[in-house]
């Protein structure tokens, strides 16, 4: 079995793993830092590991498999956090649009009457 490989793959779970850390707490120079590491280390891996067919078949390559699977798990783990986050930013965007545009707000026009003016009315001109 290749020691190498198993090494890299776990080089790879901590890397996740301060990934993870660096999404929770919105670090994001954290997290574009880690992405050649983490890129470096995927083509390395790629070049060390096994066929998917040999890892499946072959019992001495347990132990990679498991490990790869974990980092999997981390990584779908870390997509989620991130998509999360973008649901929030649309969800904030989008509740901004909605609200500028239909909200109406009332001030007294220089006789004293109500007048009403549409808040925005001149972002949806332009």
């Amino acid at each position: 079995m290749s020691e190498r490989a198993l090494t890299l793959t776990a080089q790879l779970a901590q890397l996740l793993a301060l990934e993870f850390e660096a999404l929770k707490s919105q670090d994001l120079d954290r997290f574009e830092s880690l992405q050649p590491g983490k890129n470096d280390l995927l083509q390395e891996l790629t070049e060390k590991c096994p066929s998917a067919q040999e890892l499946q078949d072959l019992p001495e390559w347990e132990n990679l498999r498991e490990m790869l699977l974990e980092c999997r798990d981390l990584h779908r783990r870390n997509a989620i956090l991130i998509e999360r986050k973008l649901d929030t930013i649309r969800g904030t965007l989008h509740s901004l649009r909605v609200g500028d545009a239909g909200s109406t707000v009332e001030v007294y026009d220089r006789l004293g009457q109500v007048a009403r003016f549409n808040r925005g009315r001149g972002y949806q001109e332009v």
